[in-house]
């Protein structure tokens, strides 16, 4: 069983900052992947950024436009944990945010996608 649990959401004024955690446990033998979507009210989930593991401290980035020069995606591996560091906050921001992890898990061998619960960030103008 493996479970995500996510913090660091709040209420914050425009050009403010905020930094989200999504720490993994449970039955983990590695980490493909951490992914940070948000969805704002009435609209879709959206990728906002993406870690691809390429090793034990390395890896690549991938950022929405709209986030781009502003928002940092990194990890904490020996602790499963995945941070956004979002700096220059605007209110178009404001969204649920989710954190997601492609687990490879121990005996099949097989990867999962997880979700965490969701924090809210709302920025105010």
């Amino acid at each position: 069983q493996v479970q995500l649990v996510e913090s660091g959401g709040g209420l914050v004024q425009a050009g403010g900052s905020l930094r989200l955690s999504c720490a993994a446990s449970g039955n983990i033998v590695s980490i493909k992947a951490m992914d940070w979507y948000r969805q704002p009210p009435g609209l879709q989930r959206e990728l906002v950024a993406r870690f691809i593991s390429s090793g034990i401290s390395s890896g690549t980035t991938y950022y929405a436009d709209s986030v781009k020069g502003r928002f940092t995606i990194s990890r904490d591996g020996a602790k499963n944990t995945v941070f956004l560091q979002m700096n220059s906050l605007k209110p178009e921001d404001t969204a649920v945010y989710y954190c997601r992890q492609e687990i490879v898990v121990p005996n099949t061998g097989l990867t999962y996608a997880y979700w965490g619960q969701g924090t809210q960030v709302t920025v105010s103008s």
